[in-house]
């Protein structure tokens, strides 16, 4: 069985360690996202200080920017932030990367959880770089269009 976009994209999220996010008009910044299946949502553990938990407590919209090589993933994912609540999501989500940001670990004070609900993506999928170089290379001797992965825009 073949994978739809979506299904794509939920799997290769899960793949991804690093992505740029931007929210509340303010510079994008790099985030650690984490996914779980099912939830239809990106997660990101922040401090209550930093902007974009600023930007969530004021449900501001905001864009996750992707390109990731090792999940062969790019592309943009337009969204709204909010604050979330959920310890048991957190306690869930903790992690020891995410406690390295925080003095006091899992119990720091400054310790929030934010909620992305992603509304459209932009992405592109790609094969990888084997596949890339081997398309690039057939398409300029025989002029045809390398075929390097898939494309679309995705509904949520």
């Amino acid at each position: 069985m073949t994978a739809t976009l979506t299904e794509t994209f939920w799997n290769k999220m899960n793949k991804i360690h690093v992505v740029l996010l931007g929210a509340g008009g303010g510079t994008p910044v790099p985030m650690s996202p984490l996914t779980r299946d099912k939830d239809g949502a990106i997660w990101f553990i922040t401090s209550a200080d930093h902007d974009t938990f600023k930007a969530a407590k004021a449900g501001e919209k905001g864009t996750i920017y992707l390109c990731d090589s090792g999940a062969h993933l790019y592309g943009t994912i337009k969204g709204r932030l909010s604050v979330s609540e959920d310890d048991d999501k957190l306690d869930d989500l903790w992690s020891p990367m995410a406690a390295a940001w925080f003095e006091n670990g899992r119990e720091d004070d400054s310790v929030r959880l934010m909620k992305y609900t992603p509304a459209e993506a932009e992405i592109w999928v790609s094969d990888g770089t084997a596949k890339y170089l081997f398309e690039t290379i057939k398409a300029n001797l025989t002029d045809a269009q390398p075929e390097t992965g898939e494309y679309g825009i995705i509904h949520f």
